[in-house]
């Protein structure tokens, strides 16, 4: 079984695909920040130059948005400014806590200004000034001001619309509504600084189950009007620097070129993956201790095909089957050699129905799944891998951007080298909600913030990877770039070595075979619906030893079950 899935995997070099190139910066452009400009926004109360103007008032708001003078660009928010400088100017003591500033919007604990602009986060609070939605979870509404923009130079796949309400096109010249990657975005421009109002949702009829873009827009609209130059100082905005250096010695990491996806496992078997050799960010790698694997959880064995249909049988562990997309063996057993051995293998833009608008066909795979160095099976007979066995950590020094209960957590980083975000998906978010690892938690680079495991809409509900995405801010604002070629050179640092690029036509090397775990005390390591960590806290250096799960009785909430077979299967 072990010699097939190599022969299928072989085969695969000989499909077309990006030829070898260097890791390349990204193209920016910086703001033009006219601070007079601003500075006329401000109360007519507030004069002399704008270094003076602008250090009066951030000496005011800072008291309910602490660091707002670190902003490189002048910061718009939805705050009644008058009332809130009154409240101020008298002491009041709720102005660091009282929502009655903000009309129908509530901030959350996310605000990151710094070199690269600012992000705010602000929740609508239902019902407040005639805003009501069917949707029946919370509504987050993002606003950024950016010190520069990412020139992305493939499709974008976005519907672009002029704004209908007068009063919004006299407030910001030229703001257009743009409908991109799940999310209606206002962009505009002001002061020379380019901002995006933005809220995630779906162009589809209203839902209680999913935000609308028809009621997200007059949700935004309401914000936009809101809009008030509450902050930001006048500084130097100087080009990014990313460091490209790579490791001198040569390692045993292999890896295909970027694009180089799985024959025929791109959006609808037409379209390919993104040859992507920008590096967005300099960063550690997101999983505490190598080895690691960026590898497919859908086209690789024992997965799923993601609804492009299968040959052979599957739900047996080593049954042999393949994806009728390109009828490449297959085994089912996660714990299968092929998925925990080099070369890597690119899987942005694969098979997916999500939006990304670097994708060549405009759908796919928005990220790349990483799977960590060891399968551990519960038993021999065992045909999946068991949770909560390997660390995950912070890529950079950044602030927490998540909600309780959300499935996906991010890390945001603000710095005169880097203004980015990155994601991850598919930890338990019990254990992260327990654990704080919500927004306004500051991490540090190498601080771990969980454990890989395979949580999908619930436990069990997909494979056991990471799935690692990179957003960087564009014309349109926050938008998914490949992240693979990032994760190589951070992989490579962390090893201590050089990969070897492996491209069209060339040898591959001979997969290792590295055996899984088999749990010997099975009586007692049986991870019914309930495993979790144990509630301490997790360790804080990247090489300390890996704490034991415990088992608990399963809550009585939790999924049937017989809903974490493998014929239904949730990836990212």
């Amino acid at each position: 079984m072990r010699l097939s899935v190599l022969v299928g995997v072989v085969a695969l070099v000989v499909s077309s695909a990006a030829a070898a190139g260097e890791m390349q910066a990204p193209q920016v452009t910086l703001s033009q920040v006219n601070w007079a400009e601003a500075a006329l926004s401000l109360p007519n109360d507030i004069t002399g130059r704008p270094e003076r103007e602008f250090l009066q008032i951030n000496a005011q708001t800072e008291k309910r948005f602490p660091g707002i003078a670190k902003s490189s660009v002048p910061v718009l928010l939805p705050i009644d400014l008058a009332a809130f400088r009154a409240d101020v100017a008298a002491g009041k003591s709720d102005i660091s806590s009282s929502d009655k500033y903000f009309g129908p919007f509530r901030p959350s604990k996310f605000f990151l200004p710094g070199p690269g602009g600012y992000m705010a986060t602000f929740y609508l609070n239902k019902g407040a000034g005639g805003l009501d939605v069917s949707y029946r979870k919370y509504v987050e509404i993002s606003i950024t001001g950016a010190a520069h923009v990412v020139e992305l130079d493939g499709p974008e796949h976005q519907e672009v619309f002029s704004v209908k309400e007068k009063d919004l096109e006299d407030l910001y010249p030229g703001i257009k509504r743009v409908l991109h990657e799940a999310h209606v975005r206002y962009v505009f421009e002001r002061f020379g600084v380019p901002y995006v109002v933005a809220i995630q949702c779906y162009d589809r009829p209203v839902s209680s189950r999913y935000m609308s873009c028809k009621e997200a827009d007059p949700v935004a609209v309401k914000f936009l009007r809101m809009l008030a130059t509450a902050g930001g100082t006048p500084q130097t905005i100087s080009k990014p620097q990313i460091d490209l250096d790579r490791p001198k010695d040569e390692s045993d990491f292999s890896y295909f070129s970027p694009g180089y996806l799985i024959r025929n496992s791109g959006y609808r078997g037409e379209f390919g993956g993104r040859a992507d050799y920008h590096v967005y960010a300099r960063m550690r790698f997101p999983i505490a201790n190598p080895p690691a694997y960026v590898k497919s959880q859908s086209f690789m064995p024992w997965g799923d095909c993601y609804r492009t249909g299968y040959t052979g049988r599957r739900g047996k562990k080593g049954a042999s089957y393949s994806c009728k997309r390109n009828g490449i063996s297959l085994v089912f057993d996660e714990s299968a050699a092929v998925n925990f051995s080099y070369p890597w293998r690119d899987n942005f833009c694969e098979q997916r129905d999500f939006l990304v608008g670097e994708c060549p066909g405009g759908r796919g795979h928005q990220g790349q799944d990483i799977r960590p160095s060891n399968c551990t099976l519960f038993n021999e007979g065992a045909d999946r891998c068991l949770p909560y066995k390997h660390s995950v950590a912070a890529v950079r020094d950044g602030l927490i951007w998540r909600t309780a209960g959300n499935l996906a957590a991010y890390i945001v980083v603000n710095t005169k080298n880097s203004f980015v975000r990155f994601r991850y998906m598919h930890m338990n978010p019990n254990y992260m909600d327990s654990e704080g690892l919500v927004s306004g938690r500051e991490v540090s680079e190498g601080e771990i913030i969980g454990k890989v495991a395979n949580w999908g809409d619930f436990e069990n509900g997909t494979s056991y990877h990471l799935h690692f995405n990179i957003p960087v801010f564009t014309n349109v604002g926050w938008a998914w770039v490949n992240p693979y070629t990032s994760l190589v050179l951070a992989y490579e640092r962390q090893i201590g070595g050089r990969g070897k690029e492996i491209g069209p036509g060339d040898p591959v090397p001979p997969i290792v075979d590295p055996p899984p775990v088999i749990l010997e005390n099975t009586a007692r390591s049986l991870p019914a619906a309930g495993v979790q960590l144990p509630p301490e806290r997790p360790e804080t250096a990247v090489n300390a030893p890996e704490p034991t799960p415990r088992i608990v009785a399963p809550e009585k909430k939790r999924k049937p079950a017989r809903k974490s077979s493998s014929r239904k299967r949730k990836r990212r």
